[in-house]
């Protein structure tokens, strides 16, 4: 069976990719043209070149396989205005959906995000039932991945379109190359006095994902969402491990929430005058004040997903980057 995984050279997607192979399935990997392609060294795929937002593209891609993957997206959280995701997060969302009702592809997973659904506190987190809660937020990268959600499931309404949806939290482990995710390892390293803010978010090692996103191909039933979750943890326990597993000892300090959300606001006001993005706006400032934490356990019961410790999904992604 050939699965095509659109975005294969992201995080979770050459992650996917190595466990695809793994598992039995032929995969078929589409990249954008000149992309970096060391998440994807030694992995022994089909490479397809093209744009996601280009149908003709995608339906060259698509040709030939039984399952698609849709997990290319633009995950930047900078700049905040939905103009900047719609091309890739929606239209590109709708080119595949079109594409997979033409070819009648057997199983299609879109990979979305935790934040499409309510987050909760430690003692009751989010779940696939929590309503969305961004709307006052105007992330543009959360809006557009919700809309895009919501075309998949308004289309396995209407049509009947065989979908399932995957809801990852904020992933970490080996093939982060930009880094992405992986940046708030490298904030924490090698430094005296390690910063952080007061909230807190849902941490997974991305393998745990990747098994659970190609365990939704035989396991997953359409018209459902799994979030891909792990370890509820505040920023200060998650450099509490980072420290362990670095064997180092910085000074700690955790920043209020007011001198973070008056940063945030600044920095939009700089990002309006400059018209670039800059890396600390409201809206990230408002993320990283909140407890932002969600639930597994329906992946984990449904998906076979597993529940690797945090800890082991840091050590592994410095170990990758030392290597590579």
């Amino acid at each position: 069976m050939k699965v095509l995984v659109t975005g294969a050279n992201g995080l979770l997607a050459s992650n996917l990719v190595r466990e695809l192979l793994h598992t039995g399935y032929e995969v078929r990997g589409m990249v954008r043209e000149n992309s970096n392609l060391l998440p994807l060294k030694k992995a022994e795929i089909e490479f397809f070149k093209g744009e996601i937002t280009n149908p003709a593209d995608v339906k060259k891609a698509c040709s030939g396989c039984e399952v698609v993957i849709h997990a290319a997206a633009n995950t930047s959280q900078w700049p905040t205005d939905i103009k900047f995701y719609e091309a890739v997060n929606i239209q590109g969302t709708r080119n595949v959906i079109a594409t997979v009702k033409k070819n009648n592809i057997g199983k299609f997973i879109h990979v979305s995000t935790a934040n499409t659904f309510g987050y909760g506190t430690k003692l009751q987190p989010g779940t696939e039932k929590s309503e969305f809660a961004f709307q006052k937020l105007r992330s543009g990268y959360i809006t557009s991945k919700y809309i895009a959600q919501q075309l998949v499931l308004d289309e396995y309404e209407k049509h009947d379109l065989p979908v399932v949806v995957v809801n990852p939290t904020f992933m970490i482990g080996p093939y982060d190359a930009k880094p992405s995710s992986g940046k708030i390892i490298k904030m924490g390293l090698r430094t005296k006095l390690q910063v952080f803010p007061p909230g807190g978010k849902n941490f997974i090692h991305v393998r745990d994902a990747a098994i659970g996103v190609c365990n939704a191909i035989k396991y997953g039933q359409p018209g459902e969402c799994y979030l891909l979750a792990n370890e509820n943890l505040t920023y200060r326990e998650f450099y509490r491990k980072l420290n362990l597993v670095a064997r180092q000892h910085p000074r700690m300090v955790e920043l209020p929430g007011f001198i973070i959300r008056s940063a945030g606001k600044a920095g939009s006001l700089v990002e309006k005058i400059i018209r670039k993005p800059v890396t600390l706006n409201q809206v990230n400032a408002k993320l990283l004040v909140i407890g932002n934490y969600y639930s597994g356990k329906r992946a984990v019961e449904q998906l076979k997903m597993p529940q690797t410790p945090v800890d082991v999904a840091i050590r592994e992604a410095m170990e990758w980057w030392n290597k590579n």
